[in-house]
């Protein structure tokens, strides 16, 4: 089991996940601290696994601030403290805080994705696709319900998880419609893409057809065959690598109590996978 070794005094923040060694958390929260001039504060990586959480947390002393928690920790996170209202609404977290307040659980994915949409001018939606059925759709239900969007089109392999999101889209006022994997997405103002490496390529051009805005919940590598087509199409296109960075920013803020501009993150971003800004 991973223990949060002793870091010799300085103020503590750490990503548990596993795997985590693909993680751009450290990059991205080092950065912000780097601008910030929080020389005396550190920002780790554990593997850590669901059976496993509590007892970390549990032998985080007063040094501690925060820990980002990614898979497949964000639905056990939801035991570990006071839990905000995003969090509860989509049944998961990925932010704990220590603070006079004892433990806090937060959810900045949400937040993260709105801010990501808003930076690559999208201000306002209507009519968005989803693709996929996971945690991630469930994200982006919330964050487009924000957005104003009053119907939302979620294509999914298993329908029967598809309308598991049904709660969530009446909790936030959306028309939720599923549709079979195989069906052509209908037009939209915005398509969400929360699958895997490859899941979409064979219908690439068609998504990007659908509508002038795509989020591909992927950033590395890039550009996804998704990401080309909907470039070839004259769309925007927003990332995962933006979602990181919009959710990080929201961290570092709950974490530290400073805030931090999203480009210092992003240029992390991308120069740890080697990218350039798509915009």
């Amino acid at each position: 089991m991973t223990s949060p070794v002793d870091d010799g005094g300085r103020t503590r923040c750490a990503v548990l996940g596993s795997p985590i060694a693909h993680s751009l958390s450290p990059a991205l929260h080092r950065a912000g601290y780097a601008e910030l001039g929080l020389t005396g504060w550190s920002y780790d990586s554990y593997e850590v696994r669901e059976p496993e959480l509590t007892g970390f947390v549990e032998r985080c002393d007063d040094r501690w601030r925060g820990l980002s928690l990614t898979m497949p920790l964000k639905v056990a996170a939801l035991q570990l403290g006071e839990v905000d209202a995003t969090a509860a609404l989509v049944g998961a977290a990925n932010t704990l805080v220590f603070d006079d307040r004892g433990r806090r659980v937060f959810n900045t994915d949400v937040g993260g994705l709105v801010s990501a949409l808003r930076q690559a001018g999208t201000q306002k939606v209507e009519r968005v696709g989803v693709l996929g059925a996971g945690a991630t759709a469930r994200s982006a239900l919330a964050s487009v319900a924000s957005l104003g969007a009053t119907t939302v089109t979620v294509v999914a392999r298993d329908l029967g998880k598809a309308e598991q999101l049904r709660p969530l889209a009446e909790a936030v006022g959306v028309e939720l419609i599923t549709s079979a994997w195989t069906a052509p997405l209908p037009a939209a103002d915005l398509v969400i893409s929360t699958v895997t490496a490859g899941a979409v390529d064979d219908r690439a051009d068609q998504i990007a057809e659908s509508a002038p805005v795509i989020f591909d919940a992927l950033y590395d590598p890039w550009p996804t065959a998704l990401a080309a087509a909907a470039q070839r199409a004259g769309c925007t296109v927003v990332n995962g690598l933006d979602l990181l960075v919009g959710q990080a920013v929201l961290q570092i803020e709950l974490m530290t109590g400073r805030s931090v501009r999203s480009e210092v993150l992003l240029a992390a971003g991308h120069a740890a996978v080697g990218t350039v800004p798509n915009r």
